[in-house]
C-alpha cells in the first residue's frame, strides 16, 4: 500500500542548481539560490556547491545540453553530493531523467518549501494544509516510485503490467486521501470561522501583519503587544496565525494577528492550501506590510507580498508599509530610498523597539478615519453601556455629569444601535 509520509532524513550534502536562458537573469538567479541555500540549510542539509547555468536553447529532457549534464553529474559525484536541488520547477519526467543520470535524489524548490513547512507546522490546521499540498505535489510523481516494476509484457492498452496496475491503484488511493484531507480542512476552517465570529461579537478592529518571510513580523507582534510569540532569524519560523490584543495610545483596543510569510516562487498549491490561514488578511481592517529594510532584495520581496495579496483578493485593503530592522542599515541611504517607494511608510526596529510608539499612533490615526467618533449622554442607571464601551475598546472620553455620563467614542454593531437614543448631535 502506497503512503505519502514524511521524507526520511537520508540526504546530507546538496548541490544547488539554477538554469537561466538570459544573462540579465543571473543576478536574480543568484539571489534566489542564496534564499534556496537558507531553506535547504534549515532542513539540516549542508550545501557543497551553488551553480547558475546559462543555456542558449530549451532542452525539455534535462533543461541543459548533454555536455553540461555530464559536467554537472561528474561534479556531483566528485563532491559526493546525495541530492541535487533545482531552483527551477522541474517536471516529473525531468526529475526521473536527472535521477537516472546522476544516481542521486533530485528535487526542486517547491519540494524543499513543502519540507520546511511540514517541519514547522504546529497546529492541526497547518499540518492538514501541508499534507494536502504534499499529496497534490506527489500525485504526478508516483511513477518515479514504481520505475523498478515497469511493464511486464508487451501488448495494447488493455494489457498492462503489474507496475501500471500498481500506479493506478496508488493514484486512486492518493486522490481519496486528497479528498478526505480537503474535507478535514473545511471542518477546521468552519471552526476557525466560528471562533472569528465569537471574537467579532466584541467588534474590535483587526490588524494583520503580512510580509515576506523573515521580515520580522513575529518580533513586531511581540514588541507592540508585549507577548512572547516564537520569533527566529530563519525562513517560515511561524506558520500558524497568532492573535494578540493591543491597546493603542488613544486607548482603543485592537486585535493584532501574525500570519505566515510569503516567498518568491511560492508554490500555488501552498497558496491554495493555506488560504484558510491567510483568510485573516481578508477580514482585517488594516494590513501592516512588514519589510526587512536590511535585505538587499527588499523591493522584490515587497512585490512578491503584494502579488500574493492580490491573488488572495486582499488588494483593496488599507495597507500601511512598515520598514523594519532600521538599526541594521545606514539611515541616510536606505531610508531615503524607502521613502521614495512609499512616502507614508513607518520605520521601526522590532528588535530594539525603535519607532513602535510612532507606528501605534499612525495606526490610531488610520482607524480614527475608519470609525466615526460620536458623543453620547448616558443616564446613570445605564452605566453598563459605558462599561461595554470600555470593554470593546471604543471609549475615548468619559465625564461624569449631574444628569448622566458624557462619553465620546467609536462604538460599532449592536452597541452603536443601543446608544443611538443617547446621541448628542
Amino acid at each position: 500500500m502506497f503512503e505519502v509520509q514524511e521524507k526520511p532524513r537520508l540526504v546530507e550534502h546538496a548541490y544547488l542548481l539554477s538554469i537561466i536562458q538570459r544573462e540579465e537573469e543571473r543576478d536574480e538567479a543568484e539571489s534566489l539560490l542564496q534564499e534556496l541555500e537558507e531553506l535547504v540549510s534549515n532542513l539540516g542539509i549542508k550545501i557543497l556547491k551553488k551553480y547558475v547555468v546559462r543555456t542558449r536553447k530549451t532542452f525539455p529532457g534535462h533543461l541543459v545540453g548533454k555536455g553540461k549534464l555530464e559536467e554537472i553529474v561528474n561534479e556531483v559525484g566528485d563532491l559526493k553530493c546525495d541530492v541535487i536541488v533545482f531552483d527551477n520547477e522541474i517536471s516529473p519526467s525531468q526529475q526521473r531523467n536527472w535521477e537516472k543520470e546522476s544516481k542521486v535524489l533530485v528535487i526542486d524548490r517547491h519540494e524543499i518549501i513543502l519540507d520546511v513547512f511540514a517541519e514547522r507546522a504546529r497546529t492541526k490546521e497547518a499540518s492538514l494544509q501541508v499534507r494536502l499540498a504534499r499529496l497534490e505535489y506527489s500525485l504526478p510523481r508516483l511513477r518515479r516510485a514504481w520505475t523498478h516494476l515497469g511493464r511486464q509484457r508487451g501488448g495494447g492498452v488493455t494489457q498492462r503490467g503489474e507496475g501500471e496496475a500498481q500506479i493506478e491503484l496508488d493514484q486512486r488511493m492518493l486522490r481519496d486521501k486528497i479528498s478526505s484531507t480537503k474535507k478535514e480542512i473545511l471542518q477546521v476552517s468552519t471552526r476557525r470561522e466560528t471562533s472569528r465570529k465569537k471574537r467579532h461579537r466584541i467588534p474590535l478592529p483587526t490588524i494583520a501583519l503580512v510580509g515576506y518571510t523573515n521580515a520580522g513580523k513575529s518580533t513586531l507582534l511581540n514588541a507592540m503587544s508585549g507577548s512572547s510569540v516564537l520569533s527566529a532569524d530563519k525562513l517560515f519560523a511561524t506558520l500558524d496565525p497568532t492573535s494578540r490584543k493591543l491597546t493603542l495610545p488613544s486607548g482603543r483596543m485592537v486585535i493584532l494577528t501574525d500570519t505566515v510569510g510569503f516567498i518568491r516562487k511560492l508554490p500555488h498549491r501552498l497558496v491554495d492550501a493555506f488560504r484558510a490561514t491567510l483568510e485573516e488578511t481578508l477580514v482585517a481592517d488594516l494590513l501592516l506590510h512588514v519589510v526587512d529594510l536590511a535585505n538587499p532584495q527588499f523591493e522584490e520581496h515587497m512585490d512578491t507580498t503584494l502579488a500574493v495579496l492580490r491573488e488572495l483578493g486582499a488588494k483593496e485593503k488599507k495597507i500601511l508599509t512598515v520598514f523594519n530592522k532600521v538599526d541594521l542599515v545606514h539611515p541616510d541611504t536606505a531610508r531615503v530610498h524607502a521613502r521614495m517607494i512609499d512616502s507614508e511608510a513607518k520605520f521601526v526596529s522590532s528588535q530594539e523597539k525603535l519607532g513602535i510608539i510612532q507606528l501605534s499612533k499612525a495606526i490610531d490615526t488610520i482607524l480614527q478615519g475608519e470609525y466615526k467618533l460620536s458623543n453620547y449622554l448616558i443616564p446613570h442607571d445605564e452605566y453598563s453601556l459605558v462599561a461595554r464601551m470600555r470593554k470593546e475598546g471604543c471609549l475615548r472620553v468619559e465625564e461624569v455629569c449631574d444628569d448622566g455620563v458624557r462619553v465620546e467614542g467609536t462604538p460599532q454593531g449592536r452597541l452603536l444601535h443601543e446608544l443611538q437614543k443617547y446621541s448628542e448631535k
